[in-house]
């Protein structure tokens, strides 16, 4: 009887197995080796972008959301899922290596570096377009915000002419979290709540670019049959929940401008395609309120776009910006918001042409190039981002109790994945709660 047998017989203090002799069935050798091997890759993981920092190196945010910080042990499993995204976009070389993966993919075998590859979200881009949110910010488009399983399909579809998409424009589509009808359903029940306390309520559905620009999509990529199959039932049935359907102004826009209102290098729209939406918003609450809108060219901006940084690529957004003077005298133009995370409400004393009701635009990053507008166009307008609701659902309910028309815009690629907690059940009822104790006669 050997030593590692005796001890628990004779309770002996416990013999590691590695000294058991080898011909011992339960000998197990220790593997130094590889274990120090181990050690030293995992002490040179975790230092190295330590040591980086020291000496004045950052990681870049690529995508439009604050670099991940190191993950709280008090966030349970939430720090061992948390490892990952933190090791990823805290390495400091991390652009480099993504550029250099892609030249390489393209180079040795003909296309892009397949980024997309595994489970987990996409990191799409968050914010809007032109003027871009600041480092930190986050925002219910994308998305990128969402936690679905997209492994096959493309963060970025390449298009001809230089033209990119969003991925998630398909992947959405494909793989949605509901039903479709079950998302109608839930708008239908949000809309009865707030027009059930005598509020206006407007639910404004904007066209992925994909939708819009189809030209220049390549003749195959992953998910295109069953996302082309998805689109024309999606806008049929927004369009018996009462939405506005924005594809035929933005299409009437693009004709008179003879170009798409959609940036090539970007997965949103131009401010022609912003200022659209604006004097679609304040015919229908006041009809005719635009007729004698002035609209004139101000400076061009430039910006960086969201969708090259996806695939190791840098690219501009460069277009006019423009003045709004709702009387044709009077120049109303605001300033773009960069972060309406919490309600930001501008007033001003009305004049013809503004829409003279207090209005509440609940929106995604499509509304940010649409924000310096609605302050020429609404004498009373609240911004909020939807998605603040995951944070403080009480501050979303109580600005929609301080406002007279609530405006839901939402991108197409939201809708088909069919998340936004603002249809959640439990804050309906509670929007609906709330919303009768300040009724609206």
């Amino acid at each position: 009887m050997t030593l590692h047998d005796r001890r628990s017989v004779g309770g002996l203090p416990p013999l590691h197995e590695a000294w058991l002799p080898r011909e011992h069935a339960l000998h197990r050798p220790r593997h130094g080796g590889r274990q120090l091997t181990a050690l030293i890759c995992a002490l040179v993981f975790f230092t190295t972008p330590a040591f980086m920092w020291l000496f004045g190196m950052r990681p870049v945010a690529l995508e439009n959301h604050q670099v991940k910080g190191f993950p709280s042990i008090l966030e349970g499993w939430g720090f061992l899922t948390g490892m990952d995204p933190w090791a990823t976009e805290n390495l400091v070389f991390r652009p480099e290596a993504i550029a250099a993966a892609d030249w390489v993919s393209r180079t040795l075998f003909g296309e892009a570096a397949p980024y997309d590859q595994g489970n987990g979200a996409p990191a799409g881009p968050l914010p809007g377009g032109p003027p871009k949110p600041e480092t930190g910010t986050t925002t219910p488009d994308d998305p990128s915000a969402t936690d679905q399983d997209s492994a096959g399909y493309r963060r970025v579809i390449e298009g001809s002419d230089g033209w990119m998409y969003l991925g998630l424009d398909t992947a959405n589509k494909c793989k949605p979290k509901q039903p479709l009808d079950k998302t109608i359903k839930q708008l239908d029940a949000l809309r009865d709540a707030v027009e059930a306390s005598g509020r206006k309520f407007m639910l404004v559905a904007v066209p992925d670019k994909s939708t819009m620009v189809p030209e220049h999509l390549p003749d195959s990529y992953p998910g295109k049959h069953c996302a082309s199959e998805v689109t024309p039932g999606l806008w049929r049935n927004l369009a018996t929940a009462g939405a506005i359907d924005m594809r035929p102004s933005l299409q009437a826009t693009s004709e008179l401008l003879g170009r798409p209102v959609y940036f090539p290098l970007d997965s949103h729209w131009t401010d022609e395609g912003a200022l659209t939406m604006v004097r679609q918003l304040a015919d229908r609450i006041e009809p005719g309120v635009s007729e004698n809108w002035r609209i004139e060219r101000s400076e061009t901006h430039e910006a960086s776009a969201d969708l090259p940084p996806l695939i190791g690529k840098q690219g501009e957004n460069k277009a006019p910006s423009f003045r709004l003077l709702p009387d044709g005298e009077t120049d109303r133009t605001g300033t773009h918001l960069k972060d309406p995370r919490k309600p930001i409400r501008r007033s001003s004393e009305p004049i013809d042409g503004m829409v003279d009701k207090s209005t509440l635009l609940l929106g995604d990053s499509f509304m940010l190039p649409a924000s310096a507008y609605l302050s020429g166009a609404f004498s009373d307008i609240t911004q909020l981002y939807y998605n603040t609701i995951e944070s403080d659902p009480a501050l979303v309910a109580s600005t929609m109790v301080e406002n007279d028309v609530v405006v839901f815009e939402i991108v197409e690629r939201n809708i088909a994945l069919g998340t936004p907690e603002i249809l959640d059940g439990p804050f309906i009822d509670h929007v609906r709660e709330e919303l009768q104790k300040h009724p609206i006669r």
